[in-house]
């Protein structure tokens, strides 16, 4: 069985797809038309068709792709180890985006 997950996590090292993610310039991303207008156009759609739960799950994957890109996230571990004084707000992001995705899904179905 580790062997299917050692030959998954080494394909998509070789694709290079996690540095392409880190690398990405989300200011570059948010001013460039050609992304900028499809997404006003989508959200558009969104609240055009009131499909309020698409629209906060895509607010809170934005919001969480932007906040592992944060300085917090990122001096989580120094030299090989955890700082445990900034833990604490990472699981307490994670643990708010898990309510809310419970929230969304199984307590207020539509």
């Amino acid at each position: 069985m580790t062997e299917i997950f050692s030959t998954i996590v080494d394909w998509i090292n070789a694709t290079q797809v996690p540095d392409q993610l880190r690398d990405v310039d989300a200011k570059g991303l948010f001013t460039n038309p050609f992304f900028l207008l499809p997404f006003i156009g989508l959200v558009g759609h969104m609240i055009w068709r009131q499909a309020v739960r698409d629209l906060i799950l895509m607010v809170l994957f934005i919001g969480l792709w932007m906040f592992t890109g944060s300085q917090m996230v990122q001096g989580i571990f120094v030299e090989g180890e955890i700082q445990i004084d900034k833990i604490l707000p990472v699981l307490g992001v994670g643990v708010g985006a898990i309510a809310v995705i419970v929230y969304l899904f199984f307590i207020r179905s539509d």
